[in-house]
């Protein structure tokens, strides 16, 4: 299920599926917003972490206060006293490749965690990434991979998506390896608008859609 915008009533529409079909296993792949487990009320039998990629740490005690890295960082991430903010940073990793003391080293940084669990209507992988924590492209894949898992292990057939809106990243992500893709929408002239963009992408990657 996608949308070309928010607030159409997708995720609706994917638990209403959740509770016809048979067989099957869920998979929240709205990962920057998800609601699903709001409905479907999942009991988690499995949590792990997930880390979208690295941020800058600045180690004071080698820190020599040359000031090279505040220059350097476009995201204005390092502040005048020489800390690095994790939520601006966006680990291009300039400040550490020219910090003359070497004091500046890229750290993996956890981005949200993603789920494994049991629900009333079969299994369901979902997530929940950080606040203003990017790399959701990358945590949809890690989603849709582990409910193929799953149905492969219980031998399911069905993999039931609720998918994001918009046609970034993590719809992209979302899409790889569908067989059908259901369009969500609604009668205005955004929700029009928007639905003409999902389906052009979906046609896009040659998958089935309605």
């Amino acid at each position: 299920m996608l949308s070309g915008k928010g607030g159409t009533g997708k995720t609706s529409v994917a638990a209403s599926f959740a509770l016809l079909a048979k067989n099957k296993v869920m998979a929240d792949c709205d990962v920057d917003a998800a609601d699903l487990h709001l409905i479907i009320k999942p009991l988690n039998i499995k949590e792990e972490i997930f880390e979208g990629g690295k941020k800058a740490f600045i180690n004071s005690d080698a820190c020599i206060s040359c000031g090279k890295c505040v220059e350097l960082c476009r995201f204005d991430a390092i502040s005048d006293s020489f800390a690095a903010d994790t939520l601006s940073c966006e680990g291009c990793g300039v400040c550490a490749a020219f910090c003359p003391a070497g004091a500046i080293e890229m750290r993996p940084h956890q981005s949200g965690k993603w789920f494994v669990s049991e629900t009333e209507f079969g299994p369901m992988v979902h997530a929940r990434l950080g606040i203003a924590e990017g790399n959701s492209g990358k945590l949809v894949t890690i989603i849709r991979n582990k409910a193929k898992e799953i149905a492969k292990a219980n031998n399911f057939k069905t993999i039931i998506v609720d998918g994001s809106p918009g046609t970034g990243c993590p719809v992209i992500a979302t899409v790889t390896g569908c067989s059908f893709v259901l369009i969500v929408t609604e009668p205005t002239v955004s929700g029009v608008h928007d639905l003409k963009r999902v389906h052009a992408l979906i046609e896009h990657f040659r998958v089935k859609t309605a």
